[in-house]
């Protein structure tokens, strides 16, 4: 089967270095950073100068990118290019109706579309312990298992386009939720005079204790805000689609109105390029309450 990958970012590029360790023909195409590229070319991959080279050389298209309109906008590039029995797998977070639009408008020239949305960070992507949550058709899901196998250890069936999605935003709301507590609580503990890495060492130790809690908290006790690496406009974004799919089922509710506040209060702050566990700072906050 041959790979190709569109995407070699921070994330991109450890999914693509296990597909070059469990031994696929990999293609992939320029991002605006040139070495994860020259990395994986380094490593035997392929380079296309275009997404039209990249739809040739492949019968499996990853993409790993930032939003929905990326992935409309690369895969109407590609469209002109694709043939029968290719499968385009989109990896990244994306809003179930976009999904459900794509795999039809796909089918009408006979390619398949597949949505394994991803859980886990850049570390997870590099050792192959990421998580996929799969809408597709059966057939489709059996023919690109192996793939996502090579750089995940969970992956999970969720039924046709559009349900990956959903059970992603579903997610990715409970982990943005318990982020923007986080930050709420260790704000308040800092304003009380309560000592940090006290009130994690205890914190840990009982119900309270998440990974949220540890990537966030463990680093930003010795001065490193940089723990958890997923920016605040890119939960933001994430949460909108989330927000629009509440709405879609007419049971919006107080709780995820207030967890989307808090990520729009600091985007529009002109947070949005720092990481979420850098609200944690001290020169941060006033402003977005």
């Amino acid at each position: 089967m041959r790979l190709g990958f569109v995407g070699v970012g921070v994330m991109g590029h450890g999914m693509a270095s296990c597909l070059l360790d469990a031994g696929f023909d990999l293609t992939v195409i320029a991002h605006r950073n040139r070495q994860p590229v020259d990395d994986l070319v380094g490593r035997g991959a392929h380079e296309a100068a275009t997404l039209s080279e990249l739809a040739e050389r492949s019968d499996v298209i990853i993409l790993c990118v930032t939003n929905s309109k990326v992935v409309n906008a690369v895969i109407e590039e590609l469209k002109p290019d694709l043939r029968s029995g290719q499968v385009i797998i989109d990896s990244s977070t994306n809003e179930p109706e976009c999904s459900r639009r794509l795999a039809a408008s796909l089918s009408e020239i006979d390619v398949a579309f597949a949505e394994a949305p991803l859980t886990g960070g850049i570390k997870q992507a590099a050792d192959g312990e990421l998580g996929a949550l799969v809408g597709a058709e059966p057939e489709v899901y059996g023919k690109i298992r192996p793939v996502l196998d090579a750089f995940c250890q969970a992956v999970e069936y969720f039924g046709l386009p559009g349900t990956g999605q959903t059970a992603k935003l579903i997610n990715n709301f409970m982990v943005f939720g318990i982020a923007a507590v986080v930050i709420e609580a260790f704000k308040k503990a800092e304003a009380a005079d309560v000592d940090w890495k006290q009130l994690y060492d205890v914190a840990i130790c009982g119900a309270g204790d998440s990974g949220v809690l540890r990537r966030m908290i463990g680093s930003a006790i010795d001065g490193n805000f940089k723990g958890y690496v997923f920016d605040v406009s890119g939960a933001h974004k994430d949460l909108r689609y989330y927000d629009r799919l509440s709405q879609q089922m007419g049971n919006v509710s107080p709780l995820s109105n207030a967890v989307i506040d808090v990520f729009c209060a600091a985007e529009q702050s002109g947070h949005g390029d720092l990481l979420i566990s850098e609200l944690l700072r001290s020169d941060i906050g006033k402003s977005e309450k």
